[in-house]
């Protein structure tokens, strides 16, 4: 504002001054016209200079203001980007923490197949006790996501639990190979059939005795796995045969499905722990993507309030730069004004100088017509000045 009211002024005084020449012209004799010129171009020249110092005064008031406005930007732009870091770096910590997860995932996954790989020989295995059970847990799950020795309200232990969220799962390993290594010695048949026999029994009441821990009261599932520590058993019950005689497979495993137990060997029991272990990931996973997709919301946020600042900065640009170009058409009439009194001795050489305002989501082709535009109406203007 003070440009503009500085060029009122002056163009005031230039139309007065322009009155009293020509009163002057017309009220003097010809004798008198040099003396009047050297007045005219004396005081042409002192508001040349004038007008230069209130072009500078105004070029720096406008330079000051830029800089203030540059400066507040700055420091405001420095907090939202430092805010950004911030969450960016919470991100990428989330991301890691996710990466790590996979690749014990894939750990897992790994050891499974070299487990699997050891345990193809159905027979030929060993007696397996309830330490295997322990170290089998211990391989695949936290300490805290299982127990041994489980003590349920009644004073009834159950080898192993194994906790899933909110519920337990029961696992009984009480099984007894003394009957089936009695059995794969045997010569007689006789014998063999008793034993055989037995063995059946002895099977179905250690069933019997792993369906009694499910119990829904006390927060667990309604199955529990019974653990066959050695694989040939298992073996020889999948394909029907106890050595050389059927014990009729289908009877025990539909007995085992109706008493709601799964009943796996330390090869099945794994891969069973490992979908166990893939839930409990799997529910973690979920939670850390939850606290992403939060941060990534917050960072949204952050990106629309510095958009809002952007655009409330180009405004702020904007008004400046209408402001400088009004002052210098302003100044331009000034010039040609001058440049019609002396006749073309004096004024004409100012060239056109506008500044292109900030210009906001526009494409190359836009921004290419506006400045073509822009360029048009300035060349325009040079001519006007020398009429």
């Amino acid at each position: 504002m003070r440009g503009v009211t500085g060029v009122y002024i002056l163009l005031a005084a230039l139309l007065a001054l322009s009155g009293y020449v020509a009163w002057k012209l017309t009220n003097k004799k010809d004798t008198d016209t040099e003396e009047a010129d050297k007045v005219l171009r004396e005081m042409l020249e002192n508001m040349r200079k004038e007008n230069q110092e209130l072009r500078e005064r105004d070029r720096a008031y406008i330079q000051e203001r830029m800089d203030r406005i540059t400066a507040e930007n700055a420091k405001t732009m420095t907090s939202q980007f430092r805010q950004t870091a911030d969450i960016i770096q919470k991100v990428t910590e989330k991301l890691t923490t996710l990466d790590a997860t996979n690749k014990q995932v894939l750990g897992g996954f790994e050891r499974l197949q070299d487990l699997e790989t050891i345990l193809k020989q159905p027979k030929g295995k060993g007696i397996l006790s309830e330490y295997w059970l322990e170290t089998m847990l211990g391989h695949v799950l936290q300490p805290g996501q299982y127990q041994m020795q489980y003590k349920f309200k009644n004073g009834e232990i159950v080898d192993a639990v194994v906790f899933f969220q909110e519920k337990i799962i029961p696992v009984d390993a009480k099984f007894s190979s003394e009957k089936y290594t009695a059995i794969m010695s045997e010569k007689n048949d006789r014998r063999r059939a008793e034993l055989e026999k037995a063995f059946k029994n002895d099977l179905k009441l250690r069933i019997d005795e792993t369906g009694k821990y499910i119990r829904p009261e006390e927060s667990t599932t309604d199955f529990a796995f019974m653990f066959l520590p050695a694989e040939g058993i298992f073996y020889d019950l999948l394909v029907a045969k106890v050595g050389a005689v059927e014990v009729n497979r289908e009877s025990l495993m539909e007995y085992a499905f109706s008493k709601r137990v799964v009943i796996v060997s330390p090869a099945t029991f794994f891969a069973y722990l490992q979908t166990v272990l893939q839930g409990l990931k799997a529910f973690r996973m979920e939670e850390s993507v939850r606290d992403i997709q939060k941060n990534i919301e917050q960072l949204g946020k952050h990106l629309s309030s510095y958009e809002s600042f952007m655009q409330k900065m180009g405004t702020h640009l904007g008004t400046t730069v209408s402001m400088y170009d009004n002052a210098y058409r302003e100044f331009k009439k000034i010039d040609k004004d001058i440049y019609k009194l002396t006749e073309g001795k004096a004024g004409g050489a100012v060239s056109p100088l506008l500044i292109d305002k900030p210009v906001a989501h526009v494409d190359d082709a836009s921004e290419n017509t506006t400045m073509n535009m822009r360029r048009k109406t300035a060349a325009e203007e040079v001519p006007m000045l020398s009429v």
